[in-house]
């Protein structure tokens, strides 16, 4: 599965443009990484429990998107982006999104 944030694929054409895609998730702090991002904080600096949490988030809603794609026969997704959203405190949603396609070497 190729997967890139610009509008095209440099080498490749698309053949077929299958439609939107997505992966989400939602995820929530725990009493640990609160505590250790807490101290962490008021060290200052990056706050490394808080950084572990958010790289989940994203990985776990782009490995969605990829799904998303398969499913509808896609090879390529591209303009894939990020978004993310506080549901209420200490829960985040995480979307990715993209444009699934087909795609052949140029």
């Amino acid at each position: 599965m190729y997967v890139a944030t610009t509008n095209d694929l440099p080498g490749f054409r698309v053949t077929r443009h299958i439609g939107l895609v997505r992966g989400v998730t939602v995820r929530s702090r725990n009493a640990i990484s609160d505590a250790i991002g807490g101290v962490q904080s008021m060290l200052g600096g990056r706050v490394g429990a808080y950084v572990k949490l958010a790289e989940a988030g994203r990985q776990e809603a782009y490995d969605e998107l990829v799904k998303h794609a398969q499913a509808h026969g896609a090879n390529a997704v591209l303009a894939v982006r990020y978004d993310a959203t506080e549901i209420m405190p200490g829960v985040t949603e995480v979307l990715c999104y993209g444009t699934a396609v087909i795609v052949e070497p140029a």
